[in-house]
């Protein structure tokens, strides 16, 4: 099952991509960003064991563009097509929403393509993102791909 976050998710969501971070899988977040983000999160539960498994986050940037960003799955449940759940259902919402484009800066550019995303030109992203990358590590020397899907 997949549900919108609430804010007692938060700390296990905050578990989750920490330890994707730590693999370098994903990039590190502030547990406090989080918490001002929760609406934008998704949670995949277990329905079983209530366990949260993965998370997602569909992030408004204009009216027609989103980005997908902090996806994590738990180590022990990737390789299940769970991340894909969670992409398709972030989609969904943005489709829902009437978003056209959704991108992401990713490392797993095989698993986007296969979901219809196509790489970009970061410098075609819109300034507000950089807003953003300013607080990372990583920058200005990004090496996360862009990858947007047209819908």
């Amino acid at each position: 099952m997949i549900r919108k976050a609430q804010l007692s998710d938060m700390k296990i969501i905050h578990q989750l991509i920490m330890e994707q971070a730590k693999f370098g899988h994903i990039l590190a977040r502030a547990i406090s960003d989080l918490y001002s983000q929760v609406r934008d999160f998704s949670v995949l539960v277990d329905d079983a064991t209530g366990e949260i498994l993965g998370c997602g986050s569909l992030h408004i940037v204009w009216e027609d563009l989103a980005e997908i960003r902090s996806l994590a799955v738990k180590s022990s449940h990737q390789s299940r097509g769970l991340g894909t759940l969670l992409i398709d259902f972030l989609l969904k919402e943005a489709n829902e929403l009437g978003i056209r484009r959704v991108f992401v800066l990713t490392y797993r550019i095989t698993l986007f393509e296969k979901l219809g995303f196509s790489v970009m030109d970061k410098s075609q992203l819109p300034h507000k993102i950089w807003a953003d990358c300013i607080k990372c590590t990583k920058f200005p020397e990004c090496d996360e791909v862009a990858l947007v899907k047209i819908q």
